[in-house]
């Protein structure tokens, strides 16, 4: 299980809501499965639809061979 607060905090230097979109990206190409959102990113760039937008990266990512 992939928690949110995981890749925060194991990505200290991550500067946008962007950068960690990246990151996201990168663990659902590498075979992540589940993913839970228990913190909101603390980004000034952060959308008011972040939760959406996270999941919606993930489940897309992830079905990518």
């Amino acid at each position: 299980m992939l928690w949110l607060s995981e890749i925060l905090l194991q990505n200290h230097d991550l500067d946008s809501f962007d950068a960690l979109v990246a990151v996201l990206e990168n663990h659902a190409r590498n075979g992540e499965i589940f993913f839970r959102m228990d913190v909101k990113p603390p980004f000034s760039d952060t959308p008011d639809n972040w939760e959406e937008r996270l999941e919606a990266v993930f489940s897309t990512t992830r079905n990518i061979p």
